[in-house]
């Protein structure tokens, strides 16, 4: 049970800075559906994904995936990333699912692939060794709320934020981790009803369920679960970013097994964290009574 961990903590390896990094001023980066910026100065380690496909509201097209995967892919190699977040360049969408109408003309064997790559995409986004949030301030259907899920967390504007796993009334079924996700998410038979029945929630309802961690209420600028989203960020970054990363691990890797190989795998992160300057300086800035000075080794 424990042989997929090995690949989990590949996060230890030694992170190599990203040669470039393209930011959504840059002139080069704005006519890209994802653009990634890294927040400075006392917001420095948040790095965010921007969604910026306004006509089709962000939907899931080919496009689109093939740049978040190799935005993922560079940044996950990037030590300076402590927090990812997703928000969306759309004012009243995070995502609205599929894009349908570019998925009518493929074939079957193409919709298959693109549905595997969308899949992959999402375990990517899961998989992330830094901590992931979602900032929901407005629609988030189908693969839209698939996205957020894969995410750790997830904060949605109160009223404006509507979710749901809508596959089932366009004859469809969530192809892309939802079925998976969500049930452990909220449990199988909350999951069940409302995959089967393809409701659809407020930021305010989802909150009570529990799908999403906190619900705002939204702001003229249409933006208030990015705001606490970032607030959230920056409460994650004075952390110890590898204890947070060998947490993440732990946590994702122990829901998957028994409580008995879940507690082996404690120990295992536990282990890889014992010789790092972060703990020494943590147990020295305790000892002193003064903040810690992390640096990520």
């Amino acid at each position: 049970m424990l042989r997929p961990l090995t690949s989990a903590l590949r996060l230890l390896r030694p992170w190599k800075p990203l040669q470039t990094r393209g930011c959504a001023s840059d002139g080069a980066a704005r006519g890209r559906e994802i653009q990634v910026r890294a927040l400075e100065g006392p917001d420095q380690g948040i790095t965010e994904i921007l969604m910026n496909r306004p006509r089709a509201r962000n939907a899931l097209g080919n496009v689109f995936v093939s740049e978040l995967l190799e935005a993922l892919a560079q940044l996950r190699e990037d030590r300076q990333v402590r927090v990812l977040l997703f928000r969306s360049a759309v004012k009243g969408v995070f995502c609205a699912g599929a894009d349908l109408k570019e998925r009518e003309q493929m074939s079957e064997a193409e919709v298959e692939v693109f549905v595997q790559r969308l899949r992959g995409m999402m375990t990517e986004i899961a998989a992330f060794p830094a901590p992931t949030i979602a900032a929901l301030d407005g629609f988030a259907l189908g693969g839209g709320l698939e996205l957020a899920l894969a995410c750790d967390l997830r904060v949605a504007a109160a009223s404006t934020a509507v979710m749901g796993l809508i596959e089932t009334t366009r004859g469809l079924l969530p192809g892309a981790g939802g079925t998976q996700r969500l049930p452990r998410c909220l449990g199988v038979a909350l999951a069940k009803e409302l995959i089967f029945t393809g409701r659809r929630l407020s930021g305010t309802q989802a909150q009570v369920l529990g799908l999403v961690n906190h619900a705002v209420a939204q702001n003229e600028e249409g933006n208030a679960a990015y705001h606490r989203a970032r607030a959230l960020a920056q409460e994650i970054l004075p952390q110890a970013p590898i204890a947070v990363r060998l947490s993440k691990v732990a946590i994702d890797r122990g829901m998957e097994v028994d409580i008995a190989s879940g507690m082996a795998i404690e120990g295992i992160c536990y282990a890889q964290n014992i010789p790092t300057q972060d703990r020494l300086e943590g147990m020295a800035a305790f000892r002193e009574k003064r903040p810690p000075k992390f640096v990520g080794k």
